[in-house]
């Protein structure tokens, strides 16, 4: 089977569209590309644990 059997469906980077001038600006936006920030207050904080569990451990994979 050719490797080329699915590259219409296939992932493809696309070409850049223009070209980079700042090039320090650029850098930074790729760091930040997919980070996420969550601020949570303290209360919700208090409000997030979980009961503690009784029973016995198991062992393994489930």
């Amino acid at each position: 089977m050719p490797f080329k059997l699915n590259a219409a469906r296939r992932h493809h980077i696309p070409k850049q569209r223009h070209r980079v001038t700042n090039w320090a600006e650029y850098d930074t936006g790729l760091c930040a590309r997919g980070s996420l920030t969550v601020w949570l207050t303290p209360e919700a904080v208090e409000a997030w644990k979980a009961e503690p569990r009784i029973g016995t451990v198991l062992h393994g994979s489930v």
